[in-house]
C-alpha cells in the first residue's frame, strides 16, 4: 500500500502480490518477454506465467505472443499516491490528510467507513487497482479490471448534517463532470441520482454512505468509479448484467493518465464539498439540470411504494426527482430509475 500524508506504510517488494508487480511492469503497453520479467522481478518464468493468468482472471486484457512476450492491451500508469497528491489543485491540498493506493481491497468505501472520522474540513483519499467486492447503489456489483477504471473513495466530516444532504450525490456528479471536462470529455450527462453517462452508456457512478449521530458532526464516505479502458470482454460482461457501459477510451481518451484524472476528481469534489457546506445545492443545481439525461423522457421509478410511470421533469431545489404521472406530478427523494423505450 502506498500512502502520502500521515504515517506511511508502503507495500514492500516482498508483500506486493506478483500479479501487481507484473501489471506495473506491463503498464507501458510494450511487449516484455517472460524471461525479462522473471529476471527483473526475481522470480521464475513459471511464476510470471501464473501471474499473467491471475491478471486475465481479474479481467485485464493481456496479449501473449510467442517470441515477443506479454503486453497489456491498454497502456496506462499504475496508481501512485505521490503523483496523485502532487497533481491536486493547490487550493485543496491542505484539505487532504492522506492519499493511499493499494493493489486490491474489498471496497474502497468499506476501508474508509471502518476508520474514525477525519477532522473537519479534511479528507482521506483511498484508491485501489482492483476491488473484490466493489458495489454501487442497491447492493449492485461494480465490475472493473486492474488498470481499467478509477475506483476511489474520499471521506469528509461536516460540522453538522447539511440540510440538503440527500442531494449530495447530485453535487458530486456535477463535480465529476467538471473534472472530466478538464480533459476534453464532451457530451457527458447525469442520470438521477448518481450515474455518469456518455451517450446512453454508463461511464461511472457515485455511492455515498453516511455515518452520523442525531446531533453533531456527520461523516460521509464518497465512492466514485469511472471507467477508463475496460476492454471488450468486460464491457460485454457488464452488458449481460443489464447495464450498457462505456469508458473514456471509447471517447478517445486512451492516453489520459489515471493519476491525473484521479487528482482532478478529488480536487473538484473537495471544492464542491466546501461550497456545499456553505450554500447547499444552490450553486450546483443549474449545472446539474443542464446535464440531466432524463429530463423529458418516459421513465419507470421503483420506490418504496411501488413503481411509478411517467415523464421525467427534472429536479426541484432540494434535488428530488420530479415525474409527471397520470395521477399528477410526483416527487421522489430516493428510487431506481429506468428509461422506457419510446
Amino acid at each position: 500500500m502506498a500512502r502520502t500524508g500521515g504515517s506511511a506504510h508502503p507495500e514492500t517488494r516482498e508483500s506486493t502480490p506478483l500479479a501487481a508487480r507484473v501489471f506495473a511492469a506491463l503498464c507501458d503497453g510494450r511487449f516484455h518477454s517472460g524471461e525479462q520479467l522473471a529476471r527483473a522481478l526475481g522470480v521464475s518464468r513459471s511464476a510470471i506465467w501464473k501471474a499473467a493468468g491471475t491478471l486475465r482472471e481479474l479481467g485485464a486484457t493481456l496479449h501473449a505472443v510467442r517470441n515477443r512476450g506479454y503486453r497489456l492491451a491498454s497502456a496506462g500508469d499504475p496508481l501512485d499516491a505521490a503523483k496523485i497528491r502532487e497533481r491536486l489543485a493547490r487550493d485543496v491540498r491542505d484539505h487532504v490528510r492522506s492519499v493511499e493506493t493499494t493493489w486490491s481491497t474489498a471496497s474502497t468505501n468499506s476501508v474508509l467507513l471502518a476508520r474514525a472520522n477525519p477532522p473537519g474540513a479534511t479528507s482521506e483519499v483511498f484508491l485501489t487497482e482492483y476491488q473484490t467486492a466493489g458495489r454501487g447503489r442497491l447492493g449492485r456489483a461494480w465490475l472493473a479490471s486492474p488498470g481499467g477504471a478509477i475506483c476511489l473513495s474520499l471521506s469528509w466530516t461536516f460540522r453538522e448534517v447539511p440540510r440538503d444532504l440527500g442531494a449530495l450525490s447530485l453535487v458530486i456528479g456535477v463535480c465529476a463532470l467538471r473534472a472530466l471536462r478538464s480533459f476534453g470529455v464532451a457530451g457527458a450527462g447525469l442520470k438521477w441520482p448518481n450515474d455518469l453517462l456518455l451517450g446512453e452508456g454508463k461511464l461511472g457512478g457515485v455511492l455515498i454512505e453516511l455515518r452520523a449521530e442525531s446531533t453533531g458532526p456527520a461523516c460521509v464516505v464518497i465512492g466514485i468509479g469511472v471507467n477508463m479502458a475496460l476492454g471488450a470482454a468486460l464491457l460485454q460482461r457488464i452488458t449481460e448484467t443489464g447495464v450498457a457501459a462505456t469508458d473514456l477510451k471509447s471517447a478517445g481518451l486512451a492516453e489520459t493518465s489515471r493519476n491525473s484524472v484521479a487528482a482532478a476528481l478529488v480536487s473538484a469534489c473537495l471544492r464542491g464539498l466546501l461550497a456545499f457546506e456553505r450554500e447547499g445545492l444552490k450553486p450546483f443545481i443549474e449545472e446539474w439540470r443542464a446535464a440531466d439525461a432524463l429530463r423529458g423522457r418516459p421513465v419507470d421509478v421503483t420506490a418504496a411504494h411501488g413503481i411509478a410511470h411517467g415523464l421525467a421533469r427534472g429536479v426541484d431545489v432540494h434535488g428530488a426527482l420530479l415525474v409527471e404521472t397520470p395521477q399528477g406530478l410526483k416527487r421522489f427523494i430516493a428510487g431506481d430509475v429506468t428509461v422506457r423505450p419510446g
